[in-house]
């Protein structure tokens, strides 16, 4: 699910970077926001950090006395993506074991579908392996899958969110 939120944030601007001119300084921290928002992956609250959409303000500067940066706090919004217990999703196939799927779905790459939770598909070994059912739907590498989040995972090392996700339930399964 997307959510939009409001989030306060510190930007440091390197001394060498200020200018008299406040039009490049509003330039400066917006690149360095910019910066700052792209290395930061994900937190447990929030999700996935997509795209900042608005600069809400910029607070009064401050000077660190060691280095002469100055510190800004900001305030934006941005949209993040999350996961959440019971959501619908499509993603896609990206790996095939007997025991399961590995699914992606946007930002998130490690998504499991157990072959416990895909009811009347039957594991066919091959050098492309598939799950097949009795209608002939299959599902293999690269396949769009809608699915249902039975739960989720937070990673703090890794920075990211692992899910268990099931087709049962109605017109959920491969995409034609």
């Amino acid at each position: 699910m997307f959510l939009k939120v409001q989030l306060p944030w510190n930007v440091i601007i390197p001394a060498e970077n200020l200018d008299a001119k406040g039009l490049m300084l509003q330039r400066a921290i917006t690149v360095r926001l910019m910066e700052n928002f792209a290395t930061r992956k994900a937190t447990k609250d929030l999700g996935y950090f997509l795209a900042v959409t608005t600069l809400e303000s910029i607070g009064e500067g401050r000077v660190r006395q060691h280095t002469g940066d100055v510190l800004f706090p900001v305030v934006f919004s941005c949209i993040t993506f999350k996961l959440f217990r019971g959501d619908v999703l499509e993603g896609v196939v990206h790996k095939v074991l007997k025991h399961g799927v590995f699914l992606r779905c946007g930002p998130v790459e490690n998504i499991y579908l157990s072959c416990l939770k895909m009811p009347d598909y039957k594991y066919v070994t091959g050098e492309n392996p598939v799950f097949l059912n009795d209608k002939l739907s299959k599902i293999e590498k690269d396949v769009a899958i809608r699915f249902m989040v039975i739960g989720t995972k937070w990673l703090e090392v890794e920075r990211e969110f692992q899910a268990l996700v099931s087709l049962e339930g109605d017109y959920l399964g491969p995409i034609s």
